[in-house]
């Protein structure tokens, strides 16, 4: 996972203390100095890019975990009612969720949320609306965030991944409206694999198709060889909820050390970030009785998005509550007799129920506060986030450069992507 600054920007420090950390935290921490840009790179002097010196606006950002309890449902639910503000407030009655964010990360369940709101068509718009991608993860979710003690998985969707790939065809990360990051975990290299849109279009070797990506960041049964479009790239890949369930520190890592494609985005005060969670689960077990590798899995999925959570709240200090909105149901609280025996309504209805909980904020060295309900965030975060487009309009210089694509032997230094085996067939 990437450092993450846990500075209190709300602490009274100097001036020389604060411009010294920033300096050290640029360099270090995230692993770029502006000093010694590369010829691929915006070259601007430091003092022309600190936060305030320039008019370009926040990278906005969109955070998608792993199952949780709702397999899914409650994060594709929370994307449907933003959306819904985004138009509201936007007056675009048709506008997409893509429209209104510059990068996208998703883990296992949420990497296909990612691929399905951020993959172009053929007519040019994403493959699917935010109504479309709800339906789809409230028929599936549950197939994709789930062991299998009878192999259903493997059943269902086979090796080949048949559903992924009547859904993407020979669409690729190439393929992406905007940046978009999927992890899993590579048993190879016994360590996190990044999909990236930004990988994609610098190196052939780094390209796979969309449908074997959904594949790799859902396979929680068995371990699936991924391979890159040109077959120079192989993997060994399990599901993204393992590795970063919740991928918001890996997408804020790759924005800040990725300065081809975010020239001034240098500190968490350039970021608009919305995470999504989907559900803390009940995982109460009575006795010794051992839990199952579900809920061993659901158990580890959570507690890294609460320790992440928790970090990221830290490195945003003061600006947390402008800056960084986390959306997350406890499943626990919910009262199951009121649920419908449906399943697919009785998970709906469960997902509405925690947006209408209280929206519980990790406040720096104060454990945890609860707010208005999550509605109320996603509303409000939708407010800013169209106040950021607006004032786009008005930015001389761009705030997202979005690389197309080019061919490249080697990765950029700011890679999100874990390198792995490659070889020539």
């Amino acid at each position: 996972m990437a450092a993450i600054s846990m500075i209190d920007s709300g602490s009274q420090m100097d001036k020389l203390t604060s411009e010294i950390f920033s300096i050290l935290e640029n360099k270090f921490l995230f692993g770029y100095d502006n000093s010694s840009p590369n010829s691929n790179q915006v070259s601007v002097p430091m003092e022309e890019m600190k936060s305030g010196k320039h008019v370009t606006g926040k990278v906005r950002v969109l955070s998608i975990d792993g199952g949780g309890a709702t397999d899914g449902v409650l994060a594709a639910t929370s994307i449907v009612h933003l959306e819904s503000s985004l138009r509201r407030n936007s007056g675009i009655p048709d506008a997409r969720i893509s429209d209104f964010f510059d990068v996208v990360s998703g883990s296992g369940v949420g990497g296909v949320l990612a691929a399905m709101l951020f993959t172009r068509g053929k007519d040019g718009e994403p493959l699917f609306t935010a109504d479309d991608a709800l339906r789809f993860v409230v028929e599936n979710g549950h197939k994709l965030s789930r062991f299998s003690k009878q192999g259903f998985f493997r059943r269902v969707f086979g090796s080949s991944g048949k559903v992924f790939r009547q859904t993407f065809g020979d669409l690729s990360l190439k393929d992406t409206v905007k940046a978009v990051l999927i992890p899993c975990y590579d048993l190879t290299t016994g360590t996190p694999f990044v999909f990236s849109r930004a990988d994609a279009v610098e190196m052939e070797g780094y390209d796979f198709k969309m449908s074997d990506v959904c594949v790799a960041t859902t396979s929680v049964n068995r371990a699936v060889e991924t391979v890159s479009v040109d077959r120079r790239t192989k993997i060994s890949a399990v599901t993204g909820e393992l590795a970063m369930n919740n991928p918001t520190a890996m997408a804020i890592t790759h924005i800040l050390n990725n300065k081809q494609e975010f020239p001034f985005c240098n500190t968490v005060d350039d970021l608009l970030v919305v995470s999504l969670g989907n559900g803390e689960p009940f995982c109460g077990v009575a006795g010794n009785q051992t839990p199952s590798r579900a809920a061993l899995l659901k158990i580890v999925g959570e507690t890294i998005s609460d320790t992440v959570d928790q970090a990221i709240s830290m490195a945003f200090g003061q600006s947390r509550t402008s800056n960084y909105g986390r959306i997350q149901g406890n499943k626990g609280f919910i009262d199951s007799h009121n649920l419908n025996k449906g399943k697919d309504t009785n998970t709906l209805k469960l997902a509405e129920q925690m947006l209408r909980q209280k929206n519980v904020e990790s406040v720096l060295f104060q454990e945890k506060k609860c707010n208005k309900t999550n509605l109320d965030k996603l509303e409000l975060f939708a407010t800013e986030i169209v106040k950021e487009t607006e004032r786009r309009k008005l930015n001389i210089l761009p705030t997202v450069v979005l690389r197309q694509t080019t061919t490249s032997s080697s990765p950029r230094t700011s890679s999100a992507t874990t390198l792995s085996i490659t070889s020539s067939n």
